[in-house]
């Protein structure tokens, strides 16, 4: 964000993230006549090594979908499209932090994470709450591998709730799923 924008309420700021967000989805409708380029539909709906299952699982829960490598690349690219990937590489960012074990390289993660994603302005800002981001910030005095929890639990409940609703409808997971349905149904009858 421009350094001018600071001195903007917080509901025009989140009502500007918003706008960005739906023209995003507005560009990757089809019927606006920009489609997906066929190579992020091969990333996402032609990998063999994905199980059938595997895909399938994804639709059962968000977890299922994070528990998955594959699913979280798949997921990574749908957020791109949105211009939201952000929210999951914070996420993931946070479950590499808290791995951390050297007291120095938490402390020096820590703020490499607060200035990329946290802080006001960040060149990557999460949609975050003022009060989470206060507290985040106060946090990062005594860096534990618990500083981010608060953050990155808002930030995973908006892409569950927000990003994961819409990854399923997408087209790209339809084209998995029916992918993975199919080769169900040809090993079967193959046996």
């Amino acid at each position: 964000m421009c350094r001018g924008l600071a001195a903007l309420p917080i509901a025009c700021l989140e009502r500007a993230k918003d706008l960005k967000t739906r023209l995003g989805i507005l560009l990757h409708k089809p019927e606006l006549g920009h489609r997906m380029g066929t190579s992020s539909k091969l990333q996402l709906g032609s990998r063999r090594r994905d199980s059938s299952r595997e895909v399938l699982e994804w639709r059962e829960s968000f977890d299922q979908l994070l528990k998955s490598k594959s699913g979280v690349t798949a997921f990574h690219t749908f957020l791109k499209t949105e211009f939201s990937e952000e929210n999951l590489d914070f996420w993931l960012a946070c479950e590499d932090f808290k791995k951390t074990r050297s007291k120095t390289k938490l402390a020096s993660k820590a703020n490499r994470i607060f200035e990329e994603f946290v802080q006001s302005e960040a060149p990557r800002e999460v949609n975050i709450d003022h009060e989470t981001r206060e507290i985040t910030r106060k946090n990062l005095s005594g860096a534990t591998s618990a500083c981010f929890n608060e953050a990155q639990a808002k930030t995973r409940t908006l892409m569950e709730k927000d990003s994961y609703p819409r990854f399923l409808k997408s087209a790209s997971y339809q084209d998995m799923t029916k992918q993975a349905t199919s080769r169900g149904i040809s090993k079967r009858s193959h046996t």
